[in-house]
């Protein structure tokens, strides 16, 4: 099998990778270290790993766990190259005696229901700071991996939503004008700025609403 072929999750499955889920596009591990220390001597040894395979995992290193993920960014999704690897870290991690937890892996993504996706996609887009998808062309990215995917759902025309839950972007206060400028230009509306700029309220051209959000007048 090519190392630039795309492995689907049925796929994995049948490679015998215990310790792993697969995530959409991506392969992922939690293993439970128990201690910082232990954590920090599991980061060290798949960084000596990937530096010998050639091919980089996304870590993040908790007090009691480590989660790593791993995807082949030139194939859009899992390769053997993530296998090989993910078998080596799971090597390492029970050497280390970290027990995997592929119970506790989620993924969360947002899809929002619309009759016209083109018309508020660049308005998400634009607040979100997101990307376009590769493969997907409704779909929006964080290419780093830190926000969740967004996407849109075929849906009859209706009113303005009351919306029962919104989102909040928290961003830093030198970063907020411009996300707003840009959501705006993007045929976003601004609904309010009473509170700008601990929070400014925008919806975008069919009424979903989105904070963005600073630390200004915030106690956290």
């Amino acid at each position: 099998m090519a190392d630039t072929q795309r492995l689907s999750g049925d796929q994995i499955v049948e490679m015998d990778l215990d310790d792993w889920r697969s995530m959409h596009e991506t392969l992922q591990a939690r293993f439970r270290t128990g201690d910082f220390a232990t954590g920090l001597e599991l980061v060290d040894g798949i960084g000596a790993a990937a530096e010998e395979l050639g091919h980089h995992p996304d870590l993040d290193l908790r007090h009691g766990h480590l989660n790593v993920r791993l995807v082949s960014h030139d194939a859009g999704g899992k390769t053997e190259r993530d296998v090989v690897l993910a078998r080596r870290i799971s090597a390492l991690a029970a050497a280390l005696g970290a027990v995997a937890e592929p119970e506790a892996l989620s993924r969360v993504e947002i899809g929002l229901d619309t009759w016209d996706a083109e018309e508020i996609r660049p308005f998400w887009k634009a607040v979100l700071g997101l990307q376009d998808h590769d493969r997907f062309p409704t779909d929006l990215v964080d290419p780093d991996g830190d926000l969740p995917t967004v996407w849109f759902q075929e849906s009859d025309r209706h009113d303005e939503p009351r919306q029962r839950f919104h989102l909040d972007i928290r961003v830093p206060p030198e970063v907020a004008g411009g996300r707003i400028e840009a959501a705006l230009a993007a045929g976003g509306t601004l609904v309010s700025d009473e509170r700008a700029p601990t929070f400014t309220v925008l919806a975008d051209p069919q009424g979903n609403k989105v904070c963005v959000c600073t630390h200004v007048g915030r106690s956290d």
